[in-house]
């Protein structure tokens, strides 16, 4: 079982491993009942976070169906708006699920929404790829800020945040451990 790090004077800790599982279950118990069910539903993780949280969702809602809903990964990087003025990265991989996005209802997957750059980017890629009958957004951690019109249909936490803060998420997949925490600039 995973433990979380302690908190440092400059760090605290809003959400620990079980606060986001209940959250993540609460996401999925919504994705089912506004969309009435999973039938062409495909959930699509932004990396790297995204992808993990979008495959638990997609557990807690084969639980609650008891049928499996398609997960993949949406890379954004090259579709980004500021690549000139941040570090270079590398590239994730995108995988769509078999029977691909057009007609589905795609459910977007992300650890936090900040200035909306990120998903305003993973709309550009989605044209990539297909043509989704409806795009919707969930986010682990909402933190405001938005610089674009972009608003999250699933939210696991609404976290009110300075700028001069950073939210992290951390999930056992990727870090070891789950939690989510505020540091300071």
């Amino acid at each position: 079982m995973s433990t979380h790090v302690p908190a440092s004077p400059q760090q605290r800790v809003v959400a620990d491993q079980s606060d986001i599982a209940r959250a993540l279950r609460r996401i999925a118990h919504e994705i089912v009942e506004n969309l009435k069910g999973s039938t062409d539903l495909v959930l699509l993780g932004i990396p790297s976070r995204g992808v993990p949280l979008a495959q638990r969702i997609a557990f807690n809602i084969a639980d609650i169906e008891g049928t499996s809903v398609p997960v993949g990964s949406l890379d954004v990087t090259l579709f980004r708006d500021d690549l000139r003025i941040r570090p270079a990265k590398a590239l994730a991989r995108t995988e769509l699920p078999i029977g691909g996005i057009d007609g589905k209802t795609v459910v977007l997957v992300d650890d936090v929404l900040y200035s909306g750059r990120t998903i305003r980017a993973a709309l550009d890629a989605l044209n990539e790829f297909g043509r989704p009958k409806a795009v919707q957004l969930a986010v682990l951690v909402d933190r405001g800020h938005r610089e674009l019109p972009i608003r999250a249909d699933y939210v696991g936490k609404n976290l009110p945040t300075s700028h001069v803060e950073k939210v992290s998420v951390e999930i056992s997949e990727i870090d070891e451990f789950d939690q989510v925490v505020i540091r300071e600039s």
